[in-house]
């Protein structure tokens, strides 16, 4: 028995953590946009008001209308006119009241999900890129779609669920005054609605989290399936892949048929309330009408009320079915919302004018990936660049170079060590700042499906002779004549109409009309003419006031540099010239196999 009752006690915190939890979402969702909700609830609470009058003008019309002209063969010409009248009114306070609910929780629905996509859109741009690296595509676009949606959908029904407590007190007052007892009957209807609503609420929590999770699954699966179509046609897997979307689109359909069965077992007994209360009321109300307590025409308002209040019973249970789905929604956003951030600093330091220097002090990173044991991808790695000088980062795959480039320009923490950029420690810098002064080009080069021109100006502000200039150090006007439109050529989604080699001049010129004073790039000439990479080295140097660090495998571009860094095991092995770097073993046999790759 102590087991039972555990597992009961357990049931009724669960249930009372979805309902304090549920209406602490509705105050949430409330407070984001009060002003059309609030007229929402008013047009709800007219609707009321006609609602329950018109029951008393069609409960009147009985008495003076309808049962006179039964009992005498003639209609009274003076109540009729009247009756139409009254039936007029109620039908307009109604149709008004309707409209307003409508229209303005509806509005309110709408800005919330306008709100917090706004506040979900922030909330990723601001989370670092270790954070991006771990989430799946798929899950981020859930948040964004399915999940906003399902938490705010509660308020469409909730102006409208709060009107039912207006009709509530509308409708005790009618019945109170036309009979107690009547009225006794009428409410037990009540208590019954409140206890179906806890034992949905029990058996729907966990189906419904099942639910959401599934379709962050399957729109996983879509996404990696789509974003590489190019991969999935060349290996042939389309059939695989269309088998393991076929798996997670059945497990979705599975979890919504159980929340199915479910609904459809409680809105058929929620839909059957009503009649059985006008059954109820129209069995005992009979026994009143005999013993003269009650009039037909109120018999006739108690049964016309129990069929109005069909509609907002059911509404108020959607209400109350809509809720434990949209409280894991909001959940399952929270655990987004409430991720930590990268510390900002307290006084943002300014980065002093011209060319960067670059400082890295003991410096040490590794990946965390949940159920994996951490292998740091960099230790202890010290150097030092000074401000316009041309360093080339070499290294074997693997090495930690792009790393090491992420961690340069401040797009993921370092687990240990220190960073500084123009002797400025790079945590105490302005975002802003930081990355209006440093760019990070990489060698998958993403671009926009839209002109050449919006690639390369994201702002929209720069000049034609500023998007030139830009163009003409990447080697951009060397094939941007070529295209139909020049400039205003649309490439296509991720720029499928160029060339690798072209995308990644592109992307070149993208971060360069930016006049960056750091500039990193990570293998982003690996796909460009041996001859024009040179003509685009040698241009920054002509042109371009910056540091750089580059990425490079081939020895015409190593041998461009200032200096070299080697990067292996996890340090900087060595550093120096090219020449003089020739004598370690690591880095030679290092530049023998880049020179056998590039014959």
């Amino acid at each position: 028995m102590a087991g039972v009752d555990d597992g009961r006690s357990e049931l009724a915190a669960r249930h009372a953590t979805v309902a304090r939890s549920g209406l602490g979402l509705v105050r949430e969702l409330v407070g984001l946009h009060p002003v059309p909700f609030v007229v929402a609830v008013l047009g709800a609470a007219v609707y009321a008001a006609g609602t329950v009058g018109s029951t008393i003008v069609l409960g009147r019309i009985t008495d003076a209308v309808l049962y006179p002209t039964f009992q005498t063969g003639r209609i009274p010409s003076g109540s009729m006119a009247w009756g139409v009248a009254a039936i007029l009114a109620v039908s307009f306070l109604r149709v008004s009241g309707v409209v307003t609910r409508r229209y303005f929780a509806g509005m309110t629905s709408e800005r919330s999900q306008r709100s917090i996509r706004q506040r979900l859109t922030e909330k990723y741009l601001r989370l670092p890129l270790s954070w991006h690296q771990q989430t799946p595509t798929g899950q981020l676009l859930a948040h964004a779609d399915n999940d906003t949606e399902v938490a705010t959908e509660l308020l469409h029904p909730l102006p409208f669920s709060l009107g039912v407590a207006f009709l509530a007190l509308f409708s005790a007052v009618s019945l109170l005054v036309i009979d107690f007892w009547l009225a006794l009957v009428a409410f037990l209807i009540f208590p019954a609605l409140t206890l179906l609503n806890r034992i949905y609420s029990r058996r729907v929590e966990r189906p419904s989290a099942a639910v959401q999770a599934a379709v962050g699954a399957v729109s996983a699966t879509a996404h990696e399936s789509f974003d590489g179509a190019l991969v999935v046609k060349t290996l042939g897997r389309a059939e695989a892949e269309g088998r393991r979307f076929a798996t997670a689109a059945n497990r979705l359909r599975a979890d919504r048929v159980v929340v199915g069965y479910i609904r459809a077992v409680f809105e058929s007994i929620m839909d059957a309330l009503p009649n059985i209360g006008i059954v109820l009321v129209v069995l005992f109300g009979t026994y009143r009408i005999d013993a003269g307590a009650i009039t037909r025409g109120d018999l006739v308002q108690v049964a016309a009320l129990f069929t109005v209040l069909a509609l907002p019973m059911r509404v108020l249970g959607f209400f109350l079915e809509m809720m434990p789905p949209s409280v894991v929604s909001r959940r399952r956003l929270d655990r987004v919302l409430e991720q930590p951030e990268p510390p900002s600093a307290d006084r943002p330091v300014e980065l002093p004018a011209g060319p960067l220097s670059v400082r890295v002090e003991d410096l040490t990173f590794a990946y965390r990936l949940p159920g994996q044991a951490e292998a740091p991808v960099l230790a202890g790695v010290d150097f030092t660049i000074e401000p316009g000088e041309v360093v080339a980062l070499v290294g074997s795959t693997g090495a930690g170079k792009s790393t090491l480039c992420y961690l340069v320009s401040g797009l993921i923490p370092p687990a240990a060590g220190a960073i500084e950029l123009g002797g400025r420690p790079i945590e105490q810098l302005d975002d802003h700042a930081r990355t209006g002064a440093v760019a990070l080009v990489f060698q998958e080069s993403f671009l926009f499906a839209d002109t050449v021109r919006a690639n390369i100006d994201l702002t929209g502000e720069a000049s034609d002779a500023d998007v030139e200039r830009a163009a003409d150090i990447a080697q951009v006007g060397e094939f941007v004549g070529q295209l139909p439109r020049g400039f205003d050529t649309v490439v296509g989604e991720r720029g499928v109409t160029l060339s690798g080699g072209q995308r990644q001049r592109v992307a070149l010129a993208r971060a360069l009309i930016r006049h960056p004073r750091l500039l990193l790039l990570d293998d982003a000439t690996s796909a460009v003419d041996p001859k024009i990479e040179q003509r685009i080295l040698g241009g920054l140097r002509i042109r371009e006031s910056t540091t750089s660090l580059i990425v490079a495998q081939r020895v015409s571009t190593i041998e461009l540099a200032d200096r070299v860094l080697y990067l292996a095991g996890g340090r900087i092995a060595a550093a120096g010239a090219h020449d003089e770097l020739m004598s370690h073993p690591g880095y030679e046999a290092l530049v023998r196999a880049y020179e056998d790759v590039n014959l």
